[in-house]
């Protein structure tokens, strides 16, 4: 097998687990948001809606950004060394708030009763870092937080603000923070949208009744949005990233992207029409899809412009036993991934 197809294959490995991550820990972003608009005469029943959604399975997710970012720094690790040092805040951000909507999450679950029976503490008297509507807020921001600085760091890897020159980081000197350019925020505000969108969608399928109506309404609304802020993004990479922008409607990328379209209006008239079992299913192909487009756009590079996957890769010896090693990987995480969702789903519903 030869270097250039064991990057190749490397790379489509990486790739796969961040379509697993968005497509999974996208929706647990995203019911993280809608904890934290919940508003209405439901809206603590929305809250425990989303909690029994995703409270058995969210941290399980997360092995999918671990498994990307092994890929990467092993498989990668020049490329991986550039990205940790020009885009660290985001990173760091993202991380904080990984780990503190977890706390939260846990924190508010288990905190004192709002309404202590009689002869019981006082609520006045509780900490209020004790309070369960304390950590409903940081849960809830942190939720917002972590796919907005992701998906803005998403946008400073592509819009080529970011390279080496003599073997150490360069920053373009007219975007000093190339995360936070009219591009990449755009991008972060797309990522976040279509987490509330995703987990939207998911949410209609596990509730029922008024709670689903609500739900839906949520999918509309975050659908709409996200197709706006899609064309307003696209808008902003012919400005800002006119390379990826040619990549992504070149002749290689465009029919992914097309399908990911298609997938997006057919999860909307599942929505619509109240097809509840076809909306996931068509919400989560369309990221895939998406996702693939983008990949095939940015395909050789890494980092554009100074840093292919070829310059980034390992020895072709660390690469082969990476991709040896996967298959046990993968026969180990996947079987327990399956059984912990058909057990805690099976006993939600």
């Amino acid at each position: 097998m030869t270097q250039e197809t064991l990057i190749l294959l490397c790379a489509a490995a990486a790739l796969a687990g961040l379509c697993a991550y968005v497509v999974l820990a996208g929706a647990d972003f995203g019911g993280g948001v809608w904890d934290l608009f919940a508003f209405g005469p439901r809206a603590q029943r929305q809250r425990d809606a989303i909690a029994h959604a995703m409270g058995p399975v969210w941290e399980a997710n997360h092995v999918w950004l671990i498994f990307v970012l092994v890929m990467l720094f092993t498989c990668f690790p020049v490329g991986y060394a550039v990205l940790a040092v020009a885009l660290f805040v985001p990173f760091h951000l993202a991380l904080a708030g990984i780990m503190l909507r977890g706390a939260a999450f846990v924190f508010r679950a288990h905190g004192p009763e709002k309404n202590p029976p009689p002869g019981e503490i006082a609520p006045h008297t509780i900490n209020v870092l004790a309070r369960p509507a304390v950590w409903e807020m940081f849960f809830g921001a942190a939720s917002v937080v972590s796919p907005f600085v992701l998906g803005a760091a998403f946008g400073a890897l592509t819009s080529g603000a970011v390279g080496v020159v003599n073997g150490r980081v360069h920053i373009d000197a007219t975007r000093p923070i190339p995360w936070l350019t009219p591009y990449p925020i755009g991008c972060g505000v797309l990522a976040l949208s279509t987490c509330a969108y995703l987990a939207a969608v998911y949410l209609v399928q596990e509730t029922d009744g008024d709670l689903r109506e609500d739900f839906r309404r949520r999918a509309i609304l975050a659908g709409t949005a996200t197709a706006a802020l899609a064309a307003v993004v696209l808008v902003l990479a012919y400005r800002e990233a006119h390379w990826f922008y040619e990549r992504l409607l070149s002749r290689k990328a465009w029919p992914l992207i097309a399908a990911g379209i298609f997938f997006f209006g057919a999860s909307a008239w599942a929505v619509f029409t109240r097809r509840y079992r076809l909306a996931p299913v068509f919400a989560a192909g369309e990221i895939v899809l998406l996702l693939l487009g983008w990949g095939v756009a940015h395909r050789r590079y890494l980092i554009y412009p100074d840093v292919t996957l070829a310059s980034a890769a390992a020895p072709a010896s660390t690469l082969r036993f990476m991709l040896a090693t996967l298959p046990v990987g993968l026969a180990l995480v996947l079987p327990s991934l399956w059984l912990l969702f058909r057990v805690f789903k099976r006993k939600q519903r």
